[in-house]
């Protein structure tokens, strides 16, 4: 279990020690983002393997709503996993997946500020649960409102990422720069570096889609 110890070195660069946990993490999630990000279905299975080691890389550093949102992409990889390999008659593309589509605009605004009154909400909670269960939560979450609005719209633009939508892409852009932030406060420089490539990898993948989508029209 030494590999799941954030403290179980790896190696070091430039000063910043690297454990095993989190390089190997880090690894698996930007293979997967850059599989997303190509349309292609082997993203999910990968992104299994990413999810299991950040469960135990956030619970170190007290991230606890990315610590939970891990559980949540552990099904939602399996859902989506299923769900692009299984269209339903007239979704399918050219590969018999999962064809890309666009949203309502109505919806999409709804869904944004629903994540925001989510964002709020969860961080409240958040903010107390080393009050609230003081022998699992020793240390009061940091960042809570932050790391809260990463979970919650993560949550959200996963849903949308399953089912293909070209805007998924646009809230992940806004993600990843807050994480960006928040990783790198927190000391976890190596997650945070992956996160501001993630920026970019989430632009490419928001043109490819739209590519994708048009080429279908």
């Amino acid at each position: 279990m030494r590999f799941f110890d954030i403290e179980n070195i790896f190696f070091s660069a430039l000063g910043y020690p690297m454990s095993y946990l989190e390089f190997f993490g880090t690894l698996a999630g930007g293979v997967a983002v850059w599989l997303s990000a190509k349309n292609n279905i082997l993203s999910w299975p990968i992104g299994i393997i990413n999810v299991v080691l950040f469960f135990f890389l956030f619970y170190q550093v007290q991230l606890y709503p990315d610590m939970f949102l891990q559980v949540f992409f552990l099904v939602t990889n399996l859902l989506g996993w299923w769900r692009w390999a299984h269209p339903k008659i007239g979704e399918e593309d050219r590969k018999k997946e999962l064809k890309v589509s666009l949203m309502d605009r109505r919806q999409f605004l709804f869904l944004v500020l629903i994540g925001l009154a989510g964002t709020y909400l969860f961080g409240s909670f958040a903010k107390n649960l080393h009050e609230f269960f003081p022998t699992v939560f020793s240390l009061p979450s940091a960042f809570p409102y932050a790391d809260s609005f990463v979970t919650v719209m993560s949550i959200i633009t996963t849903f949308l990422m399953i089912q293909k939508k070209v805007e998924c892409w646009i809230i992940w852009i806004i993600i990843d720069a807050v994480a960006t932030y928040l990783y790198f406060a927190k000391g976890i420089k190596f997650v945070a570096a992956e996160y501001l490539i993630f920026c970019f990898l989430a632009s490419f993948g928001l043109w490819n889609w739209t590519k994708e989508y048009k080429s279908q029209q």
